[in-house]
């Protein structure tokens, strides 16, 4: 295939500012701690520049058993380990869509030492330049944590590649910038309520991205398992085979079965790594897509303002009515939720049960949050 030359790509960095609790702190920093540790065992083991197979069979197992590192973080960090500088006054760890997930317009997830904690967060804005291979990174400065992650405009590659979307965090972060109320109060007229449609169109998008996505991995988890349960099978058929060698005095049988059962029980291995990293990425395709609907009801309620202020300000002053703001964004927002899930609704507005079930679901997930305040403390 004829690879055609295109625009050279213009990257920039999108700032994620976190404000995490106390226990989200120490979270994050034993996750530093455990990434310093990471290195001082790759230095142990191998110089820079060693294999990265080589490095992953060496050093992989000791990794995760002393420091508690994400299976995935550990992945990233042998790749990393080259542009890693001990004792550096800004502190770095790379990340991709499965160390941290936007849950909604204002809080996120990172995996951790200590598991996923949600941390709520701004976006203060953008910076120019990315430099780094990774898709995403953990910032610490002495003064606070941030997340930044490249935003491309365009791609470099080939033209078949050009076609892939934007990462799904990416846009997330492109996304809730633009419907951010500081950058919309700085666009002139009209143009916000362009923008914001334009956002409410790209995370449709991003939405059906998800689906597509999450409809991958179950199907590739469902052809791991079945793959691990035919290798148990001939597993558990070897036993039988090598005791009934042995009792016919075949020793050279029983040694062919057992070299047999040793190779199953390395492709297990490497299986339940895969299942490892499937059922994570499962995970946050679907917190992704969920952060997707919840971005989408916040654009509509923005969309919904703004339409509304522009009436308003289109008419005379003391001839103003009462805002139907709250009617129309909750009309949208149903509407939204059914062509982004791909479930109708009964009835897009006035539909009792959805706008219960909602209620409920927001009620339990405050009053969850409340308990989790009082604990600490």
């Amino acid at each position: 295939m004829i690879k055609l030359p295109v625009e050279t790509p213009t990257a920039t960095t999108l700032r994620y500012a976190l404000a995490p609790d106390p226990s989200g702190i120490e979270a994050i920093e034993a996750t530093f701690a455990a990434y310093d540790r990471m290195m001082a065992i790759l230095a142990e083991v191998a110089p820079v520049g060693a294999n990265l197979v080589s490095l992953h069979a060496q050093a992989y197992e000791k990794i995760r058993k002393e420091t508690g590192l994400p299976a995935r973080l550990v992945t990233l960090g042998l790749r990393d380990r080259a542009n890693y500088i001990a004792g550096a006054a800004v502190r770095r760890i790379p990340l991709d869509d499965k160390l941290f997930a936007i849950k909604g317009p204002t809080s996120l997830t990172i995996s951790t030492v200590s598991g996923r904690v949600l941390v709520p967060f701004d976006v203060p804005g953008y910076v120019s330049g990315w430099e780094s291979p990774f898709p995403a990174h953990l910032i610490s400065d002495g003064r606070g944590y941030e997340i930044h992650i490249a935003v491309k405009s365009k791609s470099a590659q080939s033209e078949e590649k050009t076609m892939l979307h934007e990462g799904i965090l990416a846009r997330m972060g492109r996304l809730l910038a633009a419907i951010a109320s500081q950058t919309i109060d700085n666009v002139e007229n009209n143009n916000k309520v362009a923008l914001v449609k334009q956002a409410i169109r790209e995370i449709d998008a991003g939405a059906d991205e998800a689906r597509y996505a999450l409809g991958k991995s179950r199907a590739e988890e469902f052809r791991l398992r079945k793959r691990r349960e035919e290798l148990d099978i001939e597993t558990t058929a070897l036993n039988e085979k090598i005791r009934l060698a042995l009792a016919e005095n075949r020793e050279d049988l029983a040694r062919a079965g057992v070299a047999r059962q040793i190779d199953l029980e390395s492709q297990v291995i490497a299986l339940e790594r895969a299942m490892d990293f499937i059922e994570l990425e499962i995970d946050e395709q679907t917190k992704a897509l969920q952060a997707m609907l919840g971005a989408r009801r916040e654009a509509e309620t923005r969309l919904a303002d703004l339409e509304q202020s522009l009436i308003r300000e289109a008419q005379d002053e003391t001839s103003r009515g009462p805002s139907a703001t709250n009617t129309l964004s909750a009309e949208r927002a149903m509407a939204a939720i059914a062509r982004v899930t791909g479930v109708p609704a009964s009835s897009v507005l006035g539909d009792k049960e959805l706008d219960e079930l909602d209620r409920l679901h927001r009620e339990k997930e405050i009053a969850a949050r409340l308990e989790r305040i009082k604990s600490e403390k």
